[in-house]
């Protein structure tokens, strides 16, 4: 029998599945300061809290932006909003994630993005970009 092989969206979307009654804040925060024993988890379980905090604040876009070891990770919501930070090892990660499961190879690249949640569905704007030590992942979200 053949192992069926999970993807990176199908991935995040169980990611923002399992911790869809947490506090999001909370569990960014725990994440901080120590070492990641597996990346590839954290990287996603990172990027599903951060896109469902920004999600249950209304924000109009969700930032990552990385120069060399600086990190920023910031929602838009009327003002900003800096969230807690990983290691810089599972930033990179995000930004290879979603690079792969948008299927952007290049600099930069724009796409939507829709991430089905128990509740329906939420389509976002996602925008990728890098240059020399600088990347940044920005994704906007509908406003109602």
């Amino acid at each position: 029998m053949e192992k069926i092989r999970l993807n990176y969206h199908l991935k995040l979307q169980e990611m923002c599945d399992c911790y869809m009654e947490t506090d999001f804040l909370a569990a960014m925060q725990s994440m901080t300061g120590g070492e990641s024993k597996d990346l590839q988890e954290d990287a996603i379980k990172y990027l599903a809290l951060t896109i469902m905090y920004a999600i249950t604040q209304k924000a109009e876009k969700l930032s990552f932006k990385k120069r060399g070891d600086e990190l920023k990770v910031t929602i838009k919501n009327g003002s900003k909003e800096k969230l807690p930070l990983p290691v810089v090892a599972i930033v990179d990660k995000v930004f290879e994630i979603m690079r792969t499961i948008l299927h952007i190879e290049e600099d930069k690249g724009e796409m939507e993005f829709s991430l089905g949640l128990r509740s329906g569905e939420v389509n976002v704007m996602v925008k990728v970009a890098r240059e020399g030590d600088k990347q940044s992942l920005k994704i906007k979200f509908p406003q109602q």
